[in-house]
């Protein structure tokens, strides 16, 4: 289908990062069907922009076939460190070659073929099914996501410290998921990124430069701070179960002997300017802080 997908299966399009996927599909005049798994996600995802809502599992198949039957394209990004997220993204695709979709966008991660962390190895059978499959595929590989420091916002604003568990000149590729979002709506609506493969990153910076910028931007002292994994978890609050905790450790682990690369020639290219920067991105959630203080201090 070379003139774009007119109606996308957004799968998680409720979810933190996926959420970002719709109404950047929703701009560019595509119809979406966000597959979500009950109903209390349904108005969400139709406030995010989408025009159907389809409810189901991706372990069930028969969800599955409900839920891709009549669209063009697919955006999927597998639930993190899920032990079986593999098979669920391959049965995604299976889904949809048998119901005849066409485009089919995979968030995956960057350095897939690092098959020593075993998270960015699970995506490798999802890359192989569309690799051999008929669908007009893009396959996304985003760095660390800047929406991480996001989370974690309102603990460096209480304690003034930017803390992570590998050490502190570490350097670290990232991007804002925005971008990644834009580059799937431009796959799924569009020829230009057909069957291409993108590593997506917008620069690499050390904790200590980070934590700089936080300063410059907050104009309050932010130390850059290393725990232990175990302190970084229980203040992080991250929904995982023992075994999805050991991936992440490895995931810091691999950053501390080796840090994480990363170009944004790629990311450049596929959106047509230039990627949304580390500063930006912190600038933005420092213009937030000031309002939501400017505003509490009016309503007292």
């Amino acid at each position: 289908m070379t003139k774009g997908a007119q109606t996308v299966l957004a799968v998680g399009a409720t979810g933190k990062f996926a959420g970002y996927v719709v109404p950047e599909l929703v701009k560019r005049g595509a119809k979406v069907r966000a597959l979500v798994r009950g109903p209390a996600q349904a108005d969400a995802a139709k406030a995010a922009g989408a025009t159907d809502v389809a409810i189901g599992d991706l372990r069930d198949s028969r969800s599955l076939a409900n839920a891709v039957a009549g669209v063009d394209g697919i955006f999927h990004i597998g639930p993190a460190f899920a032990p079986d997220e593999a098979t669920m993204g391959v049965a995604l695709v299976d889904a949809a070659q048998r119901a005849g979709v066409s485009k089919f966008v995979f968030s995956s991660v960057i350095q897939p073929t690092n098959t020593r962390l075993k998270n960015h190895a699970s995506k490798i059978p999802v890359e192989e099914a569309l690799y051999s499959s008929r669908l007009e595929y893009t396959i996304l590989h985003p760095a660390n996501l800047m929406q991480n420091i996001g989370f974690a916002w309102q603990s460096i604003l209480q304690t003034g410290q930017f803390s992570e568990p590998f050490p502190r000149d570490a350097s670290i590729a990232r991007v804002d998921y925005r971008d990644v979002a834009e580059v799937a709506a431009i796959a799924l609506t569009g020829p230009t990124l057909t069957y291409a493969t993108l590593e997506l990153a917008a620069g690499m910076h050390s904790r200590t430069e980070v934590a700089a910028i936080m300063t410059e931007e907050l104009s309050r002292p932010i130390s850059a701070e290393e725990s232990t994994f175990g302190e970084w978890v229980a203040a992080s609050k991250l929904p995982y179960d023992e075994s999805q905790l050991q991936l992440l450790s490895k995931v810091h682990e691999h950053y501390a002997k080796y840090g994480l690369g990363g170009n944004t020639l790629t990311l450049r290219a596929a959106l047509g300017r230039e990627p949304r920067s580390l500063r930006q991105y912190i600038r933005q959630l420092a213009l937030q802080t000031s309002i939501s203080s400017s505003r509490t201090t009016r309503s007292q």
